[in-house]
């Protein structure tokens, strides 16, 4: 079973080049990851596919509190609600699903810098928001705010491999990823079926179908063509362009930088 050097682990706060140190992993996902989300009035998820100007918030959680910064916005710090009477938000196929709402305060800061009406929610703590049954490893498998579940990881081999290809290369942010490993080749994730890393097995179910967020300047948000244009040349499959992979934690427990990479199947 061969092990590759290291991971390391870059938490939804800002994506930014920011690496985290340590993590703990739930069945949900990384701990605080995609727990918050914003929301029209009507309840039903934003997110930077039509909005790319949420590309430039920066969210930072710490001590059970969030910052929110963007440009020429004020720091904003509120506690998070995380019990009272939850309200019934839609993601995707999911509909009826549980969420604490924040309050005005943070409402009004993203309606404004948004240019639109918005407001900021957080999962219910007692809510399972299931994993699609065709993917799932058990039955109670269940993910956060994510797209669909608890894990994205991909390789730098295979963002290095993909920098090859383009005139200009990008950073990982632009793939939104929550783990990346090193130390072996370019797309060798495609073909693994479970891993541990540390002492964390895990699932991998499903090659990850990219959307149009890749091509969002995380910076500026920008849009462009690039990579989907590059990747559609040599990564897709079923008519969508592929990358990364999506991950089911068969355990649960702590993760650090750096820790060992054991390809089990």
């Amino acid at each position: 079973m061969p092990i590759l050097k290291n991971i390391f682990i870059y938490p939804v706060k800002s994506l930014r080049g920011h690496q985290a140190e340590h993590t703990n992993v739930a069945r949900m996902g990384l701990e605080n990851d995609r727990r918050l989300m914003v929301v029209d009035p009507q309840g039903i998820f934003l997110t930077q596919r039509d909005h790319a100007r949420m590309a430039l918030i920066t969210p930072h959680f710490e001590n059970e509190s969030l910052r929110l910064s963007a440009p020429g916005m004020p720091e904003l710090t509120i506690p998070v609600r995380k019990t009272g009477q939850p309200v019934s938000v839609e993601i995707w196929d999911d509909s009826g699903v549980a969420a604490l709402d924040q309050g005005d305060l943070p409402a009004r800061w993203l309606t404004e810098f948004l240019e639109m009406p918005a407001r900021l929610v957080h999962m219910a703590p007692d809510f399972q928001r299931k994993v699609s049954l065709e993917y799932a490893v058990q039955p109670d498998d269940h993910v956060s705010f994510a797209d669909g579940f608890p894990i994205l990881i991909v390789s730098q081999e295979s963002l290095d491999d993909l920098n090859s290809r383009l005139e200009m290369p990008i950073p990982i942010n632009r793939f939104r990823p929550n783990l990346v490993v090193s130390g072996t080749t370019p797309f060798a994730e495609d073909h693994w079926k479970r891993i541990r890393i540390g002492q964390i097995e895990l699932a991998l179910v499903k090659p990850c179908a990219r959307c149009n967020v890749p091509t969002i300047d995380q910076d500026t948000a920008e849009k462009g063509k690039e990579p989907n244009t590059t990747l559609a040349l040599f990564r897709k499959f079923n008519g969508k362009v592929m990358f990364g992979v999506n991950v089911i934690p068969l355990t649960t427990g702590p993760l650090s930088m750096g820790d060992p990479v054991e390809i089990l199947e």
